[in-house]
């Protein structure tokens, strides 16, 4: 569902993924987020160390058919992720549900937030879609969604920033199956 943020409207993301013809990048530079989605199982995780794994729960089914049905159109998928380390029990928890992502035909690499020190980065996290397009993501300090909680923003000026820094971090990270946490 779109979103309209003043006289802007910002497609829903799977909007943005359905048009999207062969790229969609996204960084994500936070050590933890609250959004509400994932709150039971992160607390569930938190407390007992199991994390849901199984592409066909109802958890992961919609974004796994959606990223296989987009990455099977010959989109490529690629997330990169900045933390600091040692790394904040979001991000174990996170980097223990990135066997779906990758399952799922999305490609995963982590930096080191301290080899991200000389990148010029924005400030929010964000999505670009064929080079053209930057979604940015607001949260509240505490992680949640912020409001309004996404920008769509196509100035050539901004998705060069998005795009070079994405570029420059997915460079120097590292892929997923070598990440330790």
């Amino acid at each position: 569902m779109s979103q309209s943020v003043g006289q802007l409207v910002v497609p829903s993301f799977d909007e943005l993924l359905a048009n999207s013809a062969h790229s969609a990048v996204h960084l994500e530079m936070r050590d933890a987020y609250g959004v509400g989605g994932e709150s039971s199982g992160f607390a569930h995780w938190l407390r007992t160390g199991e994390r849901d794994n199984d592409p066909n729960s109802d958890y992961w089914r919609d974004w796994v058919q959606m990223i296989r049905a987009t990455v099977d159109r010959g989109v490529v998928i690629r997330r990169a992720r900045i933390v600091s380390e040692p790394v904040t029990d979001y991000i174990r928890y996170e980097h223990g549900g990135t066997n779906v992502n990758i399952a799922s035909g999305e490609l995963v690499r982590w930096l080191p937030r301290r080899q991200a020190s000389d990148i010029a980065l924005p400030g929010n996290d964000f999505w670009v879609f064929d080079g053209k397009t930057v979604v940015f993501n607001h949260f509240t300090g505490s992680g949640d969604w912020a409001e309004p909680p996404k920008e769509l923003r196509t100035e050539p000026d901004v998705v060069r920033l998005c795009i070079s820094a994405f570029e420059v971090v997915w460079d120097r990270a590292v892929p997923h199956e070598k990440f330790s946490v």
